[in-house]
């Protein structure tokens, strides 16, 4: 029953569920144990690539999986991908436009930059014995889409238009990332937190200082956990 309530929570939250996290919702139980937490991550996070005229934060949906491996004493090792993840810039200048050589329209409407990219983080945890936790460590991203976008609304008619521009943006992200967050249910439920990413490499190739940061919060929503603890009463 509680596979099929995240099986029904993941199509709810994107209309293409990746057929990783579908995976994971099935052998979830069978990848965690006493020295091993696996579960889906999911949140959002506010996102914004510095050296542009805006200074606009994106909002996207983040969706992946996690491992939270325990270590000596309260420290563990948390690591996953978060294979649906978005940054990039909302609100776009014409400045910011002219750089990126993107289309623009006649009608008055919104440009943001969009990066797709698979993020990794690789985090030391240190959990306190109240339930909450702080973490620290590098965070990667692999990109492999990335367009312009512009909105316009009207009372008559909207239109949304992709101009996709993955060649002028670097394929790997790397930067430092530090978070806190609370483990409920005495240690043994959902995990909530939030983390503030900073990006130390060039998004765009040739544009120096064009650096991704941004804000994240989350949920952590261990698999099979309770099943194992309920078959051990």
């Amino acid at each position: 029953m509680k596979k099929l309530f995240l099986f029904i929570l993941v199509l709810g939250m994107t209309p293409l569920a990746h057929s990783q996290i579908l995976i994971s919702l099935l052998l979830g139980d069978k990848l965690n144990s006493d020295a091993i937490e696996f579960g889906l991550e999911g949140g959002f996070n506010w996102s914004k690539i510095d050296g542009f005229e805006s200074n606009n934060y994106r909002r996207a949906l983040n969706l992946g999986f996690y491992f939270d491996f325990k270590l000596k004493n309260q420290w563990n090792l948390y690591t996953g991908v978060l294979v649906k993840a978005k940054q990039g810039t909302a609100k776009l200048s014409d400045a910011d436009l002219e750089y990126l050589e993107a289309s623009t329209y006649e009608a008055e409407g919104e440009y943001s930059q969009t990066i797709n990219y698979f993020i990794v983080p690789v985090f030391i945890k240190y959990r306190f014995k109240n339930h909450i936790y702080v973490e620290l460590g590098p965070q990667g991203g692999l990109m492999y889409n990335a367009w312009t976008e512009y909105i316009h609304k009207s009372d008559n008619s909207d239109a949304t238009i992709r101009d996709f521009n993955k060649d002028k943006i670097n394929r790997i992200d790397a930067g430092m990332t530090i978070g806190a967050g609370y483990k409920l249910l005495k240690g043994k439920g959902f995990t909530i937190g939030a983390k503030y990413y900073q990006g130390f490499t060039n998004v765009y190739k040739g544009k120096q200082g064009s650096v991704n940061s941004g804000f994240f919060v989350k949920i952590n929503i261990p698999i099979g956990v309770g099943d194992k603890e309920e078959d051990k009463g």
